[in-house]
């Protein structure tokens, strides 16, 4: 049971490259259905955030998992694989740990990620691509993940992305409680920024949304309007604040609709955040005097603030890990016996299954009960041991020792003694 994690994060690729490599919600059933018709490729998922995309599989053929990637993200193999990060068997589930307990993440200790692989799991899972092997995984993974955050104080000190982009907006703008915010989309992400942002009473809030129901739902926990997102050109010069976060396949703001929203505010700057993987924002937006243009990978330095107070905090986490992942290989192992486990017993439910059936044909024909009991029961302890007696009476001089040893300790031989 080889299990396998293929890909990429902030640490080892650019947003430019990661955004390549991004699968949209919507592409995942076909995508985790074509991984697993692969031959060699027994089980498969996927998880796709903003700050990495993994694949997470029971896999023989390695290649063939790397050149999928690669075709199915039309991109060179070539080009990408000095991005690309493999692990496979005790460190891929190392891996898969670390990235639920947030220590993989650009904010050491953040939550955010364990919710994004539960949701992978359970797509996997929805989508028929989900074994024994990536079920015993994520399974730990999460266990793993509540009992670090119980037993260890790792995401007490952590700043998240949007803390991070308040942080930012307050190096830009006196306070923020003058600033008008729009918020672009309406997922997790957005809500939570606009929860951090909340907390500094903006002058204004606005939520621009493709379905204008899902918009005035959080539009309405905030306090604030709601728009569609074809009202942008129109209306996004109002803003002091832009924080975007949408699942759009290409650029929702481009440099041509900043330009002019720019030149009706008289130069007054715009802070733009933009935390969407493939981004919201056009790169050229930030090449223009007044725009302020942050993406995720710009957060990084804000993020990493407090790291140092949580080192302790940091190794004690990545112990339990090995402990965990211990577990995990001990796991891995018996699985590997359980198939001959199965054969063994249906071989024995074979003999005695016949014997039942020969000893039930002579009851039938009227022989003594007894005397038939007693055949059943030698015929299936003949039966049974034949393969074994024949092993030891025919094993080579070399190996014969080895070889009563190993009967002699299956059968329990030495309690006898």
């Amino acid at each position: 049971m080889n299990l396998v994690v293929l890909g990429l994060n902030y640490q080892t690729a650019p947003v430019a490259v990661r955004e390549r490599l991004a699968f949209n919600p919507d592409e995942m059933n076909v995508a985790l259905a074509e991984l697993v018709s692969l031959k060699g490729v027994f089980e498969a998922a996927i998880v796709s955030t903003c700050n990495r995309t993994e694949l997470y599989c029971h896999a023989r053929d390695l290649d063939a998992v790397k050149y999928w990637l690669a075709e199915n993200r039309h991109q060179d193999l070539q080009s990408i694989t000095p991005h690309l990060y493999i692990h496979q068997g005790t460190e891929a589930a190392r891996h898969a740990y670390r990235v639920a307990c947030g220590l993989d993440s650009m904010v050491v200790g953040e939550t955010q990620i364990l919710g994004q692989l539960k949701d992978a799991e359970r797509t996997a899972r929805e989508a028929g691509t989900l074994g024994t092997l990536l079920n015993g995984v994520f399974q730990r993974a999460f266990s793993t993940a509540k009992e670090v955050r119980t037993r260890t104080r790792i995401g007490a000190a952590s700043v998240s992305m949007a803390a991070a982009s308040v942080r930012l907006a307050e190096r830009i703008f006196p306070t923020i409680a003058e600033c008008k915010v729009l918020f672009i989309g309406a997922g997790e992400m957005i809500a939570l920024c606009a929860t951090h942002f909340a907390a500094q009473s903006p002058c204004k809030m606005v939520v621009a949304n493709r379905t204008l129901e899902r918009g005035q739902e959080l539009a309405s926990e905030l306090g604030g309007e709601a728009i569609l997102l074809s009202d942008l050109p129109e209306r996004i010069h109002e803003f002091d604040v832009v924080v975007t976060s949408t699942a759009a396949p290409l650029p929702i703001v481009g440099k041509g609709m900043i330009e002019r929203a720019l030149k009706q505010r008289r130069r007054r700057p715009m802070f733009i955040v933009d935390l969407a993987v493939p981004r919201d924002v056009e790169s050229e937006v930030g090449e223009l005097a007044d725009a302020y243009l942050y993406t995720v990978d710009d957060l990084a330095q804000v993020v990493q603030e407090g790291m140092a107070s949580r080192s302790m905090e940091v190794n004690s986490a990545e112990t339990m890990i090995s402990e965990k992942v211990k577990e995990f290989d001990s796991w891995l192992a018996s699985r590997a016996v359980v198939p001959t486990i199965r054969d063994l017993r249906d071989h024995a439910d074979r003999i005695a299954r016949s014997e039942v059936q020969r000893a039930q044909k002579k009851l039938a024909n009227g022989q003594d009960p007894q005397l038939v009991l007693e055949q059943l029961a030698q015929q299936i302890s003949n039966k049974f041991l034949h393969a074994p007696l024949a092993a030891l009476n025919g094993a080579p001089a070399d190996e014969q020792e080895a070889l009563v040893n190993l009967v002699r300790r299956l059968y329990r031989l030495q309690d006898i003694d």
